[in-house]
């Protein structure tokens, strides 16, 4: 049993538990949107993605942000899942992540989308 991201209490009063699907795209979008520096201990954890979303908007920065989160998601997760493709939008103000990826217990193809207001 892992504990759910973000963190809450359930309809028990207990703190809220996930399967471990869950557990690994709650893992992923914590990498994603964790700048480095902000862990304790930790401090080259995350993908400074969020650093990013203030420069202009261009076909080159798009590029950047893929190779980078797919760098990132290889290098913390790579024993839990098997990257396939990452993809980076941005429109009107909204940054869309989807990452297509498969659990490496079960090679069950996943497809999780996160996006954040900018």
């Amino acid at each position: 049993m892992n504990i759910d991201f973000t963190y809450h209490i359930d309809g028990r009063g207990r703190t809220a538990a996930t399967d471990d699907q869950d557990h690994i795209r709650d893992l992923i979008e914590q990498l994603l949107f964790t700048n480095p520096g902000e862990r304790v201990n930790r401090p080259d954890f995350g993908s400074g993605l969020l650093q990013m979303v203030f420069t202009p908007n261009s076909s080159e920065l798009a590029a950047a942000l893929q190779f980078t989160l797919q760098a990132a998601l290889q290098q913390w997760l790579g024993d839990l899942i098997q990257l396939q493709a990452v993809q980076v939008d941005s429109n009107e103000g909204t940054l869309q992540i989807t990452v297509q990826y498969s659990v490496r217990n079960d090679d069950q193809t996943r497809t999780a989308q996160f996006s954040r207001e900018i």
